[in-house]
């Protein structure tokens, strides 16, 4: 008997030993790769973001520059989301938005966008989505230039009633057998730029003291 909870003593500091020893790897492992994890994870949102904000928008470390967004129906978002600024010479210059059509063919399709200071779009890109593939997946742009329609446009140029798909009416070309994704997306976007008119100020503001709770969601900075 006593043999048998030696057994089982030596068995149990065995088991703490490993676990341990298993505990401190892991933490050597994470301090000494979170920096280069860190760095990985900037590298890729700036590459992202400079698909949409070209470099001469901005001299200002546009991942630093940050706001956090609260949920909204303009944006789509369930969540808070993060804004990135771009400034050049101190003076705003866009901000790019996350943003989510929620009637896609096949559900959600999650979008950035960057919108110019002056309320024109930089640029639109498709970041996840389900639509079916070979027909609503050219909202997407290594299989098609389409999404790169919304360069240049605002909503002091193209009316509410321009921002639909020329079947309905609209401004915007969309490819036949798939109308639903492009109206979705289209529907989106215009929306997004109706949050940004309303938040403007905010959205570029150096310090944000509290988050405006109008109708569109309010937006917090997160860093300058």
């Amino acid at each position: 008997m006593k043999r048998l909870a030696r057994a089982s003593l030596q068995s149990a500091a065995n088991l703490i030993f490993f676990a341990v020893i298993g505990t401190a790897v892991l933490a050597s492992t994470f301090f000494l790769t979170h920096d280069e994890i860190v760095k990985s994870e900037k590298a890729e949102k700036l590459k992202l973001i400079t698909q949409i904000v070209p470099p001469t928008l901005f001299d200002n470390d546009i991942i630093q520059d940050t706001l956090d967004i609260p949920a909204t129906d303009l944006l789509g978002t369930e969540d808070i989301t993060t804004a990135y600024r771009a400034r050049l010479k101190g003076e705003p210059s866009a901000v790019v938005l996350e943003s989510v059509a929620p009637d896609g063919y096949s559900g959600k399709i999650w979008l950035i966008l960057a919108v110019r200071a002056n309320g024109e779009l930089a640029g639109v890109r498709a970041v996840a989505h389900k639509e079916t593939p070979g027909l609503g997946d050219y909202i997407e742009l290594p299989k098609s230039a389409w999404i790169k329609g919304f360069d240049g446009k605002s909503r002091e140029a193209y009316k509410d009633a321009d921002w639909k798909v020329k079947k309905d009416g609209g401004q915007f070309d969309y490819m036949a057998g798939a109308t639903i994704t492009p109206r979705a997306v289209v529907k989106a976007v215009n929306k997004a730029l109706q949050y940004f008119a309303a938040n403007r100020d905010t959205l570029f503001a150096a310090n944000t003291s509290s988050p405006d709770k109008g109708r569109s969601g309010g937006v917090k900075e997160k860093q300058k």
